[in-house]
């Protein structure tokens, strides 16, 4: 038997690190006989990010596509990524939900079930292991790596210990943003290995450039399972590199026992697959030495990116990146792992694009300052507490404890719609995009994303001209006009500054839309609205009164009429932007007397969301 063994994670990990979670299954299943056949530990293929994208994006059953990767792989356990109480969602979900999501993800195909709490809280872990055992499947206890002032060996081997009482049956190490050094890799798996007796799993991202030798040290120190991912999806901030390391062991002691060449036919399959996705590919999905400082983990960043692409504010990605260790010192240093990354991360976005740190405050903010994420590692800024929740109540209970059991009432609210147990539980974990998805999927109208064609891609990059002088016959009348220079383009009004018959002429022009253009210069026909309304309707903002959002996203709840008044600060929308829910405040005290949006919107920062009659 080999002496290590290896858990490959391109069917997961490997792409929600580097193309923001996008694979599709269709692209997964024709390898997957291959896959099947190496000899892997095991294969992660579910859990994590992937549920989300697939209602979300994809328009994926994703409960399908564990049955068909299930079939598609019988001789390899499929493992799954499990968030504790948070299961695949961002909140916590009662007891009675998480016992019956892992029975149904055991049912489903999961074999290995990772189970990790972001606040490395272990009351948030517990129902989750036992719902693994009873289940018989293989419950993994993870501990989520971290550096702070709070965290050290120590502390992780207590957890390590705590984990082990659980009943798990293998302790990993996931160091998700790839801050693990490789002396701290051996003195952690050494220490862990000798207080618990329990197999060792290593999951380190390659981000930072230091995962290799982070895997070869844990190796030594007595780690049996190490986390890899085939070459085309691996490194940066995805993994270290399964052929390396096989190749790495080969003939030595920690010998994997798989042949390198049977990897290269796998490898050479993804290596075109990953051509078909390259709009979500990143600058930020690389090694970076940074994330030393930032810790943003490596299934966060591409996600991130992407995010900041869609809102057109790319370019503030360093800014961000400096504001999360702020944010994070700020909640008492959790570990930056879902969904406290997205908590974080989410409020740095925030902070940054606001003009103003904690000018909006998000609703998962509010609810870790009130403790219902659990304990907090560290000491939580009070200034910042009291900006999110006041005096309201800070639980010190398991936040489980204080949610009643939830299946019954889930059953009733989308009985319409859901056809399976696996459609409830769709459904509770996010409610308003899993009706939507089941909805469309029963009346067969389940669009995905499109995947733009790698022709596009090169379109893209060459290189393009835009005339600047022309000859205008005009009722008989000739001018030979040159444009010489204009005002800035994000402005919809801007001067236009042109020699008309060597006169030189100012001019002012508003743009009322735009038009998509093709590589060769001709109209696709699809238009943008660039008026004072926008191409929804509303409004663009014009007063104070306007009532906007910081960042595109969409409206979750109206909280207001019209004709109700108002305070400045009070809440009167509920927007949900990167996955999290943020609360829109009013602007200025008055009466609310236009309403722009329902709920189900998509909403942008250059559209009013409402208007208010000032007092």
């Amino acid at each position: 038997m080999p002496k290590v063994f290896i858990t490959d994670l391109v069917l997961r990990d490997g792409h929600q690190s580097l193309i923001a979670t996008r694979m599709r299954t269709e692209h997964m299943l024709p390898i997957c006989a291959k896959l099947d056949n190496i000899g892997f530990w095991s294969l992660e293929a579910w859990g994590g990010a992937t549920f989300d994208a697939c209602v979300r994006f994809l328009k994926e059953d994703p409960w399908e596509r564990l049955a068909k990767l299930r079939k598609a792989l019988p001789n390899t356990p499929i493992q799954m990524l499990l968030r504790g109480q948070n299961l695949l969602g961002y909140r916590h979900y009662a007891d009675d939900v998480v016992r019956a999501f892992v029975q149904k993800s055991a049912d489903n195909g999961v074999d290995v079930f990772r189970i990790f709490d972001a606040m490395n809280d272990l009351r948030n872990m517990r129902v989750s292991v036992e719902a693994v055992k009873k289940s018989g499947k293989h419950a993994q206890g993870a501990i989520s790596y971290t550096t702070s002032p709070v965290h050290d060996i120590p502390h992780f081997v207590e957890l390590a210990k705590g984990l082990a009482d659980l009943g798990c049956d293998t302790i990993a190490i996931k160091d998700m943003a790839g801050l693990l050094t490789p002396t701290v890799a051996y003195d952690l798996v050494k220490a862990i290995r000798e207080a618990t007796g329990l197999p060792v799993h290593n999951h380190s991202h390659a981000t930072s450039g230091l995962a290799s030798m982070v895997h070869l040290k844990a190796v030594e120190a007595g780690a049996s399972i190490i986390d890899t991912c085939i070459s085309p999806f691996s490194e940066g901030a995805s993994h270290p590199t399964t052929e390396s390391f096989v190749a790495a062991l080969a003939g030595t002691e920690y010998d994997t026992g798989i042949n390198l060449a049977d990897l290269e036919e796998i490898a050479a399959y993804f290596r075109e697959i990953r051509k078909l996705y390259w709009q979500y590919e990143s600058n930020f999905t690389g090694v970076d030495p940074r994330v030393l400082i930032s810790q943003v983990p490596g299934g966060m960043i591409s996600n991130l990116s992407n995010q900041l692409k869609e809102q057109g504010s790319l370019d503030r990605m360093d800014e961000v990146l400096a504001e999360i260790p702020r944010v994070r010192e700020d909640l008492g240093f959790p570990p930056l792992v879902t969904p406290t990354s997205q908590i974080v991360g989410s409020q740095a976005v925030i902070n940054v694009l606001t003009g103003g740190r904690y000018k909006t405050i998000t609703n998962e903010v509010k609810l870790y300052m009130q403790g219902r994420y659990g304990q907090a590692p560290g000491t939580i800024n009070h200034t910042v507490r009291d900006l999110a929740i006041g005096t309201q109540e800070v639980i010190t209970c398991r936040p489980a404890d204080l949610i009643p059991d939830e299946m019954d009432k889930l059953r009733s609210e989308i009985e319409d719609v859901a056809k399976t147990e696996e459609d409830v539980l769709t459904y509770a974990m996010f409610p308003d995009l899993g009706r939507t998805f089941l909805q469309e999927r029963n009346a067969d109208k389940l669009t995905p994303e499109v995947l733009l064609p790698i022709e596009a891609k090169n379109a893209n990059s060459s290189t393009r001209f835009a005339a600047d002088e022309f000859r205008i016959t005009l009722h008989g009348e000739t001018y030979h006009i040159r444009l010489t220079g204009t005002g800035h383009g994000s402005q919809t009004e801007r001067p236009y500054y042109v020699s008309v018959d060597g006169v030189t002429e100012e001019v002012f022009v508003e743009a009322l839309n735009e038009v998509e253009i093709t590589a060769d210069g001709s109209s696709t026909g699809k238009a943008k609205s660039t008026n004072k309304v926008s191409s929804s309707g509303r409004p663009r903002p014009s007063h104070a009164g306007h009532v906007t959002t910081a960042m595109p996203g969409n409206i979750v709840d109206v909280l207001v009429i019209t004709g109700q008044k108002v305070k400045a600060g009070d809440p009167v929308l509920v927007i949900e932007a990167m996955k999290m829910e943020n609360e829109i405040q009013a602007s200025i005290s008055g009466t609310i007397i236009n309403l722009f949006v329902v709920k189900g919107d998509s909403v942008t920062p250059d559209q009013a969301l409402l208007e208010i009659q000032p007092e």
